[in-house]
C-alpha cells in the first residue's frame, strides 16, 4: 500500500501526494477549505460563481489558452463546490505534470474576473437547470427543512438574485479572503515524486503572501425542529425526501452509519430498493442519502413515485426504518452491507483521482486519513445493535423533516401525515 507524504510551504499552503508506480496518470487537486455555508446570506452562491470564473482567465493565460493546454495535454480539468470546500481538479499523462500545475496555480491564485458578464449567464442557466430538474432540486429543500435558515440549508449553487447583482469587485475581494493561502491544500496520486511537487507549487507561489480568511465559520449551535416544504409543479412524478439531522464528520459512529445507509437503501439489494421497486415496482428511483460536516451531518431518503403510490410508498420507508431501529438487523444483511463497503472501497483504489480526493479532502477538512487496512477493520467492528441504536436515534419518525415536488400539495400532505402527523401541526 502506497504512503502519503504531507508538507506544509512557507507561504502557508499544505501539500499532501501519493505515489503510485505502475501507472501513467497523475490526479492532482487544489481543495480550498470554503463554500456555501461560509458565505454571508447576501452572498449566496459566490462560492460557486468564483469556481465557474476561474476558468475564465488568470493572469497570464486566457479561458480559451487554459482549454487549449488542457486538450493538448489530454487532460481533463474540471471542478466543484460544496458546502465546506471548494476543489479544481484534473487527471493528466505523468508527463505533463509541470504544465498543468502552472496553468492551475495561476487560475487558482491568480484569476483575471474577465468575463464576469458572460459567466454571470451560465450560472443563471445552471440555477434555471436545476429548477427544471425536480429529483435535483428537491434535495435543496430537504436542506432547507433540515436546517432551515442555518447556511447549510441554502443550495450550493445560490440565488438567481445574489448571481444577477454581485460585482466583479466583490467577487475579486471574496476570493482573496477565501483561497489564502493556509486554507489551501494541493493533494496528487499517481506517478509522481512528492519533492518535485512541492517544489513546483514554491517556484510559482514565490514567497507569496498568506491574505485575510474569511470569518470564522457559523456552527449549528442547536438544529432547528423539523421542517415541511414542497413545491407545485406540474410533473409525472411526486419527488420527496425525508431527512433529519445526522452525524458530524469526526463522529465514531460515521462507519455504523455506512452500515445503515447501504442496508436500508444504498444499493440493489438494500431494503427499500427491494421492498418498493422490485418487489412493488412503485419507484423507479428511491435510495438513502448522508451528508457529513464540521460539527452537523444530514440523513435521508429520496423516492419519485406517482401519486397513487405515493402514501404507500412513504409509509413503507419510514416501517422499514422502525424495523432497523428495533434490532432487527439480520446477519446475512449486516455481513452483506460490510462486503458492499469494503469492495466499493478496494475499487475505489484503483483510481488515481479517487485517492487524490481522498488525501485532499481529509487533509482540508481536518479529517484522520485512515488507511484501508484500518477503515476495513472499523467497519468489521460495527455491530447490528450499533446500526439498530443509530437508526433509533437518527430516523425516528417524530425527527424527520418532509420536502417534495409534485403537482398537488394535498396530496403530499396527506402522505406526511401517515408517516409524521405532527410535522404538519407545527408546519400549521
Amino acid at each position: 500500500m502506497a504512503k502519503h507524504q504531507l508538507t506544509e510551504l512557507a507561504t502557508g499552503e499544505r501539500v499532501i501526494s501519493e505515489r503510485l508506480q505502475g501507472v501513467r496518470s497523475v490526479a492532482i487537486g487544489f481543495w480550498v477549505g470554503a463554500g456555501s455555508r461560509d458565505e454571508p446570506d447576501a452572498r449566496a452562491g459566490i462560492s460557486h460563481f468564483i469556481e465557474h470564473l476561474l476558468f475564465k482567465g488568470s493572469s497570464r493565460y486566457s479561458a480559451q489558452e487554459i482549454a487549449e493546454v488542457f486538450d493538448e495535454l489530454g487532460g481533463e480539468l474540471n471542478a466543484a463546490t460544496s458546502r465546506e470546500t471548494t476543489v479544481i481538479f484534473a487527471r493528466i499523462p505523468d508527463d505533463r505534470l509541470e504544465k498543468a500545475i502552472d496553468v492551475m496555480v495561476d487560475m487558482v491564485f491568480l484569476p483575471s474576473f474577465t468575463d464576469v458578464d458572460s459567466e454571470r449567464e451560465v450560472v443563471l442557466e445552471e440555477i434555471a437547470m436545476v429548477e427544471d430538474t425536480p429529483h435535483d432540486l428537491v434535495h435543496d429543500f430537504a436542506a432547507e427543512a433540515v436546517f432551515g435558515t442555518h447556511p447549510l440549508g441554502r443550495p450550493v449553487i445560490g440565488r438567481a438574485d445574489v448571481i444577477s447583482s454581485v460585482s466583479r469587485r466583490a467577487l475579486s475581494a471574496y476570493h482573496r479572503r477565501a483561497y489564502s493561502a493556509e486554507q489551501i491544500v494541493l493533494a496528487a496520486a499517481g506517478n509522481l515524486r512528492h519533492e518535485r511537487l512541492v517544489a513546483l507549487l514554491e517556484e510559482r507561489r514565490n514567497g507569496a503572501s498568506a491574505g485575510g480568511g474569511l470569518p470564522t465559520r457559523k456552527s449549528i449551535r442547536r438544529t432547528p425542529r423539523p421542517g415541511l416544504r414542497f413545491q407545485s409543479k406540474e410533473t409525472e412524478q411526486y419527488h420527496v425526501c425525508l431527512s433529519a439531522p445526522g452525524i458530524a464528520r469526526m463522529d465514531e459512529r460515521r462507519f455504523a452509519a455506512s452500515i445503515l445507509d447501504a442496508i436500508v437503501g444504498g444499493s440493489a439489494s438494500s431494503r427499500l430498493f427491494q421492498e418498493i421497486r422490485e418487489k412493488r415496482g412503485m419507484a423507479y428511483s428511491v435510495y438513502t442519502y448522508s451528508s457529513q460536516y464540521a460539527d452537523a451531518g444530514q440523513i435521508g431518503l429520496y423516492v419519485g413515485t406517482r401519486e397513487e403510490n405515493l402514501s404507500a410508498c412513504l409509509e413503507i420507508a419510514v416501517a422499514e426504518l422502525a424495523d432497523v431501529a428495533a434490532g432487527n438487523v439480520r446477519r446475512d444483511e449486516l455481513e452483506r452491507a460490510k462486503e458492499n463497503l469494503k469492495g466499493r472501497l478496494l475499487l475505489s483504489l484503483e483510481s488515481t483521482s479517487n485517492r487524490m480526493t481522498r488525501l485532499g479532502k481529509a487533509t482540508i477538512t481536518g479529517t484522520p486519513l485512515l488507511s484501508p487496512v484500518e477503515i476495513v477493520r472499523r467497519l468489521e467492528a460495527v455491530s447490528g445493535d450499533e446500526v439498530a441504536e443509530l437508526a433509533d436515534e437518527l430516523l425516528a419518525p417524530a425527527r424527520l423533516s418532509a420536502a417534495g415536488i409534485g403537482p398537488d400539495e394535498s396530496r403530499f400532505r396527506d402522505a406526511v401525515a401517515r408517516v409524521n402527523p405532527g410535522l404538519l401541526s407545527r408546519a400549521a
